[in-house]
């Protein structure tokens, strides 16, 4: 006979990445198992549903309707009384205004995230670097968009 623990481990197994994924990502059997959690476990189905309904917030596109959107989830959100949410609600309202500011420009720091992401890679690949002149120089090799085959005299090409 199984341990009880195991089975329960085995039930839930998974179960975090099916809550992070997004709607539109979802097959209609992973939707059917989350809604089946509405029975065996409230809380995180109550969580599942209100991160879903969450994703509606960025497809606004006016600043007003986007508010109150925001103000009515908070508000249901902080009914589920789910601690972990209260506390996102709590982080959305400190920074409300700047969440706000997406719908009215439509930018985020993704670039900027990626382009530290590349940096984080060269300076690990070469375990340092002798001059910040030599590390910028890997810098800009690896993420401009220099064709250094072309760079290279004709007259001296193998290929």
């Amino acid at each position: 006979m199984a341990h009880p623990r195991t089975d329960g481990r085995k039930a839930i197994k998974g179960l975090r990445w099916l809550l992070a994924m997004r709607s539109d990502n979802r097959t209609k059997g992973n939707t059917r198992f989350l809604n089946n959690l509405r029975n065996s476990n409230h809380r995180i189905h109550r969580a599942w549903v209100l991160k879903d309904e969450f994703e509606q917030f960025w497809n606004y596109s006016y600043r007003g309707s986007a508010e109150k959107f925001l103000k009515n989830w908070m508000t249901t959100a902080l009914r589920s009384r789910i601690p972990s949410v209260r506390k996102f609600v709590n982080t959305l309202r400190n920074h409300l205004e700047n969440v706000l500011t997406f719908i009215d420009r439509n930018l985020t720091n993704a670039v900027g995230e990626g382009l530290n992401r590349v940096i984080k890679i060269v300076k690990n690949r070469a375990s340092g670097y002798r001059g910040l002149d030599n590390f910028a120089d890997m810098i800009y090799l690896t993420v401009g968009d220099l064709d250094i085959p072309a760079q290279i005299p004709s007259n001296l090409r193998t290929l």
